[in-house]
């Protein structure tokens, strides 16, 4: 379901988007460090999207320092040096991996989840003692999300708002003691979750009706047998739009 946010690199200017970058980088070296090297696969830019967030809110500047990696060896760029915005967007990644493919080994018994599930054990583990609130709140909301969509809801905004409540609460960690910065973190992180949910439900279009899979777009614009995938979109297009575009305008008011 993660993806779905990416750097628009043309709009950025060269020391924001290194600043991206550098995040990027060190939340891959912090999932190594403060994991195992396996878990820096789940690398995303949903999470260092979150990370460079708590940093810009942050008052105390992040270090930098010139570094090479496994990928890139023999040649050091920069890098943001661990600190606990790195690490809290690292365990908050390996947490949410862990439960996405528990559920999705038992909703769909799925046999790369089954697989891939010992890499991220012991790290959420250890992540799980920190987090325990979290950890039980994201298992709750994934478990409600799961019964929700074997019911067959046909409520695209009843879906919606689990996801987004399960990301109001990775964006908003503990150490945060700002009510305005609180409030801030939970409006973005609901409204992005949001925004993901509805977004992801779009692009699974052809895949849910090939495979007769659960969709809410599906069941709550009523998609009519032998209507075609394209007839389809272009008699929902309007609606959605409108529906991503709000959630996005609600999303660029959090920074305002």
């Amino acid at each position: 379901m993660f993806g779905y946010v990416r750097p628009c690199k043309e709009e950025l200017k060269v020391k924001e988007y290194n600043m991206f970058r550098a995040v990027y980088c060190g939340l891959c070296k912090t999932l190594g460090q403060s994991a195992n090297q396996l878990c820096r696969f789940g690398l995303s830019y949903d999470f260092t999207f979150l990370a460079l967030l708590l940093i810009a809110l942050d008052e105390e500047e992040s270090r930098l320092a010139q570094e090479s990696c496994l990928a890139n060896p023999f040649r050091k760029k920069a890098v943001v040096k661990r600190n606990r915005h790195l690490e809290y967007a690292a365990d908050m990644s390996n947490i949410f991996t862990y439960l996405k493919l528990v559920d999705d080994w038992q909703d769909e018994h799925s046999i790369r989840a089954l697989l891939t599930m010992p890499v991220f054990y012991l790290p959420v583990k250890a992540g799980r003692r920190r987090y325990e609130d979290k950890y039980n709140f994201f298992r709750e909301l994934l478990q409600e999300l799961t019964a929700l969509e074997a019911s067959q809801n046909n409520l695209l905004d009843k879906s919606a708002d689990l996801f987004a409540r399960i990301m109001t609460g990775i964006f908003t960690p503990d150490y945060i003691e700002g009510e305005r910065e609180k409030r801030v973190l939970r409006f973005l992180g609901y409204n992005l979750g949001r925004w993901i949910y509805i977004l992801d439900a779009y692009s699974d279009l052809e895949e849910d009706l090939d495979n007769s899979n659960y969709n809410p777009l599906i069941l709550q614009y009523e998609y009519r047998k032998g209507e075609g995938l394209e007839s389809f979109k272009k008699r929902i297009q309007e609606p959605v739009e409108f529906t991503l575009t709000y959630t996005l305008s609600n999303l660029a008011k959090g920074y305002e």
